[in-house]
């Protein structure tokens, strides 16, 4: 059973994906490969939505009110919380599309397949996923690789350390371009980040027109180059973004923020970013405005090239106005017992979770972690690392795992 991560990405796409990318691997030999999208997401029924088109023409599918830039009010909140349920098939969805209902489902799953114990792979949020179902069901669990860990031990503060991941690799980014003449970002990788705002924040004021009447605001900036700081791969096309952005031309950083979501050229497509913002809703205990508030000013310190410039009040927590209460689902307990050996896998480089997260989950699950030196966000699906990819068929085929394993990009 797989799970891609997000929240809000399809698992039955994760599946067709990874089942490419380790076509030569003894897992694909000895497993198959199952993905499911999980409540809310993709093509479950009813899924969740929040925008139609016209919403998405105006430029008006904002489903995060801390990081994103403008003012926000309780008003706000309410009407984004009425559209989705209107959108989802009324408010009693809303309700149901915790991560915890997931791990009964995926449960449910286990038992229609036949029954027998778990094997699971699940990167980013999938290692939530996996980290729940192993306190809820750890007699069910055979084999766990849990890629990309979100932190057990973290709240919503975890953002923050996250933020400061993505900081890092705008720095290491910038370093890496300094040595071309023409790097947008300059050569001293010291003012990369003023340089950066300096081409940012105008498009605060006059966003750049695309496609049919649509615009690329300072907003769509930020979650493009945000996107693309996954992956050390994708830097070099963050970087010409952003010389084409100075230029006027925003298509290069909209490919890979729409390939990051599953999004189409004309903003249609997936729901990742609605899927994504219910279950975070269901998932975690909800910020006061004064709270929010104290959220934005400490992620503008923790990652400065996201800042606009405009100060930090009018955030808001927008899940305040949701009308299910949360299933809380972090942090978890701090130990997991009961369970096999499970392998957590972490890139010291990684900007969305930082290593210490993997520490923390495979010490919280009593398992197994495998280090890897590198710059980007999971590694087990994508078939890129022998290293990688023997550690992991070892494991999920013999659940053979080698104490403080490493590995290298």
């Amino acid at each position: 059973m797989l799970n891609s991560g997000g929240p809000g990405g399809t698992g039955q796409n994760f599946a067709a994906q990874t089942g490419v990318a380790l076509a030569k691997s003894p897992v694909t030999e000895s497993f198959d490969l199952i993905g499911f999208d999980p409540r809310g997401v993709g093509a479950t029924e009813p899924s969740i939505h929040c925008f139609d088109d016209k919403d998405r023409l105006a430029g008006d599918v904002r489903t995060e009110f801390v990081l994103t830039a403008g003012t926000f009010s309780e008003k706000d909140t309410e009407r984004l919380a009425d559209r989705c349920a209107e959108g989802s098939g009324g408010e009693k969805t809303l309700g149901t599309v915790s991560t915890r209902d997931t791990v009964r489902d995926l449960d449910v799953l286990r038992s229609a397949l036949g029954g027998g114990k778990l094997n699971f792979l699940g990167q980013s949020y999938g290692t939530r996923i996996g980290a729940l179902y192993a306190e809820k069901y750890p007699q069910h669990v055979r084999a766990m690789v849990l890629d990309g860990a979100v932190d057990p031990h973290l709240g919503g503060e975890r953002r923050l350390s996250q933020y400061a991941g993505f900081q890092r690799s705008f720095d290491e980014m910038a370093t890496a371009c300094s040595d071309d003449a023409k790097c947008p970002l300059g050569t001293d990788p010291e003012r990369a980040t003023e340089t950066f705002n300096r081409i940012a924040r105008p498009l605060l004021d006059q966003p750049l027109a695309y496609g049919q009447g649509l615009k690329f605001t300072y907003n769509n900036l930020i979650d493009s180059v945000i996107a693309g700081l996954y992956y050390k791969a994708v830097w070099p096309k963050i970087t010409q973004g952003i010389a084409d952005v100075k230029k006027g031309d925003p298509r290069q950083l909209l490919a890979i923020s729409q390939a990051f979501s599953g999004e189409g050229t004309e903003g249609g497509g997936g729901n990742f970013s609605e899927a994504n913002y219910a279950i975070t809703c269901m998932d975690e205990v909800r910020m006061t405005p004064e709270q929010a508030v104290g959220m934005r000013e400490q992620t503008y310190r923790s990652a400065p090239f996201v800042d606009p410039g405009t100060g930090s009040a009018g955030a808001r927590d927008a899940c305040e106005s949701w009308p299910v209460e949360p299933k809380t689902a972090y942090p978890s307990p701090d130990r997991v017992g009961g369970l096999p050996t499970t392998l957590t896998i972490s890139i010291t480089g990684d900007p969305s979770t930082p290593h210490r997260a993997g520490v923390n989950l495979a010490e919280t699950l009593g398992g197994s972690l495998l280090t890897v030196q590198g710059e980007q966000h999971t590694i087990a699906s994508a078939g890129t690392s022998a290293c990688v990819d023997k550690a992991v068929a070892d494991y999920l085929i013999d659940l053979r795992v080698s104490d403080n394993a490493r590995c290298t990009l």
